[in-house]
């Protein structure tokens, strides 16, 4: 008995490392990478969670094309941290870190009005920021965590900086989402956990209503000169995973050093849709690997883009003023 048990354990492990195996290849070999030398002198960049991960990778591309990056990030010390790196790779002094804690409303709200308040325009706003692990936590706005942090917050956001970014104009969203949101769900009477809280399928509708969102942005924004589109960044050695167990994340960091993409790597589809002339009047579409990918059906329906616009303006609290359209 303890041999077949033995047995089964190894050819367990066989089969598990193979299938990684096979993942590492598949991301080798669909890639998706910015080619584009374009320069960004004289642009304003504000790129969210660039403390870390895809975020400092996307930040530190565009501070090697010259733009002025904002780092909008929670943890001040990590960021400026992570600023003195990016200045340093990029010899490009022109980084600056700002509060933005998105699990607070009132934070995203404080940080809206001191760019409003020290920038005179807004060419790109990366909406990169995530978490996933939450079980049952809300924030202080009595939100559910993973879906305010990865969509509200960004969401809120959105809309207090569009006024700037058509002012800007061409300018452009990039809303970084997921593969997973084809398994997320939307329903209209559980969009903050109503029915029960499991962090797993938070974590997917976040990401469904990331590119919901992103696609009603597009409609509202035609004409403006402002795109939006949203993206899966490819499965991603990062610090997504940071509130889960220690012992749970220790493993799956082992995994994800061995087989998945690195950040750089990770951060290519969000460089391509930031900078990239190809898709400067694309809107209201996803992206993956430096193409266009297909998305849920769901994510393309006008009328309940619509409804999901007016439910997340009622979580978030935007008054009637401040709802552009």
């Amino acid at each position: 008995m303890e041999y077949e048990l033995l047995w089964k354990i190894v050819t367990y492990i066989y089969y598990i490392g193979g299938l990684l195996l096979l993942l590492k290849i598949f991301n080798t070999v669909t890639l998706g990478v910015c080619k584009t030398d374009k320069r960004l002198d004289g642009q304003v960049i504000i790129v969210t969670g660039s403390n870390t991960g895809i975020g400092k990778a996307t930040a530190l591309d565009f501070a090697k094309r010259g733009a002025k990056v904002i780092l909008a990030c929670r943890d001040l010390v990590k960021a400026q941290n992570a600023k003195e790196e990016i200045v340093a790779i990029s010899n490009n002094r022109n980084v600056v870190v700002r509060h933005l804690d998105l699990a607070s409303l009132k934070s995203v709200r404080q940080f809206a009005n001191e760019i409003i308040a020290t920038e005179n325009r807004l060419d790109v706003l990366v909406n990169n920021a995530g978490l996933g692990g939450q079980v049952d936590k809300k924030t202080e706005d009595g939100l559910e965590w993973c879906l305010q942090v990865n969509h509200y917050g960004h969401f809120l956001l959105t809309n207090l900086l569009i006024d700037l970014l058509k002012k800007s104009a061409p300018s452009r969203i990039v809303h970084v989402s997921s593969l997973m949101h084809r398994l997320g769900r939307l329903d209209f009477e559980n969009m903050n956990c109503e029915k029960g809280a499991n962090g797993f399928m938070a974590y997917n509708n976040s990401k469904l209503y990331n590119i919901i969102g992103s696609n009603e942005f597009a409609r509202r924004l035609e004409g403006s000169g402002v795109t939006s589109n949203s993206l899966h960044p490819g499965i991603v050695h990062t610090e997504i995973m940071r509130e889960v167990s220690p012992l749970i994340r220790y493993f799956v960091n082992k995994m994800l050093q061995l087989f998945y993409k690195s950040p750089e790597e990770g951060a290519q589809t969000t460089i391509y849709l930031s900078v990239n002339e190809e898709v400067q009047h694309e809107s209201g579409k996803y992206f993956a690997d430096c193409q266009e990918a297909y998305s849920s059906s769901i994510t393309k329906d006008k009328e309940v883009g619509k409804k999901f616009w007016d439910k997340c303006c009622d979580l978030v609290h935007l008054k009637p003023e401040e709802r552009f359209i």
